[in-house]
């Protein structure tokens, strides 16, 4: 009898930045929120956008095309709310775009491309190609740990 050896899969929630596509784990998502009016903090990290008030939780909202280095946003939409929960601690994304939950295996991950340079490449975890696109992603522990780099 011969042992099949299964793929593993897993779930992504993914979502857009500029013109890249980028995945977290399914099970670190705690919500996705429409755009939510964020207090201004004084003298933040550059990555920190200000605070939101997420049913009278105080939650900090992390600029992710800062945190990436990628340009500033110049649409004419406002960014979407990815809310993730690292360590019992609740930490809100800005993002551009919401994609969906996407299902991939283990035998389509590679390494982060060498394309991918600064920040970026060392918040990138790997990359899984799709059809169509390449799904990054993204290492959120780092991501949102500000005293990393």
């Amino acid at each position: 009898m011969q042992e099949s050896t299964l793929i593993k899969q897993h779930q992504f929630c993914t979502f857009f930045l500029e013109e890249l596509f980028f995945g977290i784990e399914v099970e670190k998502v705690q919500e996705i929120i429409r755009y939510q009016q964020i207090t201004r903090v004084p003298l933040p990290p550059p990555e920190v956008g200000g605070l939101i008030n997420l049913r009278s939780q105080i939650v900090t909202a992390i600029d992710l095309r800062r945190r990436l280095d990628l340009p500033e946003y110049s649409g004419e939409s406002l960014p979407l709310n990815v809310v993730v929960k690292i360590e019992e601690e609740i930490i809100s994304l800005l993002v551009d775009e919401v994609g969906d939950v996407l299902d991939v295996s283990d035998d389509r991950f590679e390494s982060p491309p060498d394309t991918l340079t600064g920040k970026i490449r060392q918040l990138i975890r790997g990359a899984y190609k799709l059809e169509n696109c390449l799904l990054l992603i993204l290492d959120v522990e780092k991501t949102v740990d500000l005293t990393a780099f």
